[in-house]
């Protein structure tokens, strides 16, 4: 079971782009580019939640706006992509505090994060959240 862990980690460490953990890499990341590629996943759609901007696939939350800060989002990861974010982008990415954070819910710091990143990392949380008949991948017909 362990070895197993262990492939999955890399061939999920091949998902996420190599970008320097600085702005100057991309332009800064605005709440509305956040937005742009929260909503280019299939079926996603934004509503609210406490006050502030969600995205949502199938009426589950992947990823907020401007929650605690509004130089912030949230995506819904898994512990253990949350950690992978944070050990290869630290400057990046934040668990959130307390239990939600042990949980995998993973701030995202606008003004360091660049596209290609965010971009990998959110696709993560929506997968997380999509119905299967959207997260699986499609073979072509012959």
């Amino acid at each position: 079971m362990e070895r197993v862990r262990s492939v999955e980690v890399r061939i999920r460490r091949s998902e996420v782009p190599e970008c320097e953990d600085k702005p100057g890499a991309n332009e800064e990341m605005t709440a509305a580019q956040f937005r742009e590629i929260a909503l280019s996943f299939p079926e996603a759609v934004e509503a609210a939640h406490m006050g502030h901007p969600d995205f949502r696939v199938d009426v589950r939350i992947f990823a907020t706006l401007g929650y605690q800060n509004e130089g912030r989002g949230v995506l819904l990861l898994s512990p253990e992509e949350q950690q992978e974010m944070i050990s290869q982008h630290p400057k990046m990415f934040e668990p959130v505090p307390g239990g939600w954070g042990r949980h995998g819910s993973t701030q995202v710091v606008l003004a360091r994060i660049t596209r290609p990143v965010l971009k990998a990392a959110m696709r993560k949380a929506w997968q997380r959240k999509a119905p299967k008949r959207l997260s699986k991948p499609r073979r072509v017909p012959r």
